[in-house]
């Protein structure tokens, strides 16, 4: 009860429910840096490379890193986010579209984006939230709307993909901007939505089964009423001992979803260590190279 008054009185405005509940941005764990284009001696030729530091713990060599694009987008409320656009392999079947988690940024997912998509035969997109990383301002729910929207210009206008060789990817609070982008006109191929939660009142007062009820006027994150208009495939994956956001929440967002694919309940899996099992990798290469092959 103690955490419930300490979100809610202060007034219970949704802005700061949202701050409190969900945003942990840590120390930045890379930087742009602008470098000479591979062959150009033209400073006019220059491009933004990313250089990791110690905490972004890169696992990788000179050679991948180097696969790695990097370019600003500017937002609607005025604020430059930073986007990258991993080059896993060279003939990508899907370009993932990748929203991260919480007290992470881009540089910490950098070695996940390259593996995973090596072993799916995908590139990798993705982008910080205002606040995260190189990204300005400060993280808030209205923000990361507006990081989503100028992600997704930067990744059909700059790099040129087409919204149906796109999969919309979001874990944990990275499913509130995927699930609000999926439900408006971007048809996406397909959505994958990793550790979802039904809301954030839900998750709050409800934390332990993630019921449907009605929308409050203060309510955040309404996953659960936007999951519906979202037109395209949508794969829920969760771990049945998540002890952050119980997996009646995501239950919940499967049944809710207007074309639902085979869920992944991962038996005896946490909140951050769903990628590490089997079943995991072998749910998104099924849904690449079998459910979206046949659509």
């Amino acid at each position: 009860m103690g955490k419930l008054c300490h979100i809610f009185c202060c007034p219970p405005l949704p802005s700061r429910i949202a701050s409190k509940l969900a945003f942990g941005p840590p120390p930045a764990s890379y930087a742009f840096e602008e470098r000479a284009a591979e062959g150009q001696t033209d400073e006019s030729a220059r491009t933004l490379a990313i250089a990791f530091n110690d905490t972004a713990d890169w696992m990788y060599g000179e050679r991948e890193r180097s696969k790695i694009e990097c370019v600003y987008a500017t937002t609607g409320r005025g604020h430059k986010i930073g986007c990258v656009y991993v080059r896993a392999t060279k003939s990508p079947k899907f370009v993932i579209a990748y929203s991260h988690g919480n007290a992470v940024d881009v540089g910490q997912m950098c070695s996940f984006y390259y593996a995973v998509g090596c072993h799916v035969g995908c590139d990798v997109f993705s982008y910080d939230y205002a606040g995260y990383g190189v990204s300005g301002g400060r993280p808030s729910e209205k923000n990361m709307y507006a990081d989503v929207e100028a992600a997704w210009h930067v990744l059909t206008s700059v790099f040129h993909v087409p919204p149906e060789r796109v999969i919309l990817y979001g874990q944990s609070i990275g499913t509130v901007p995927t699930v609000y982008l999926a439900a408006s006109s971007t048809s996406p191929k397909a959505v994958v939505l990793h550790s979802p939660f039904t809301s954030g009142l839900r998750l709050l007062v409800d934390g332990s089964r993630g019921r449907r009820r009605a929308v409050s006027c203060c309510d955040v994150f309404p996953n659960i009423e936007r999951v519906p208009r979202i037109a395209c495939p949508v794969l829920v994956i969760h771990g049945t001992h998540d002890e952050i956001i119980d997996v009646g929440h995501a239950v919940e967002i499967h049944n809710s979803c207007a074309v639902p694919l085979a869920p992944l309940f991962i038996e005896g899996a946490g909140h951050n260590d769903l990628d590490l099992y089997q079943e995991y990798l072998e749910r998104i290469k099924r849904l690449i190279n079998v459910e979206l092959a046949a659509v």
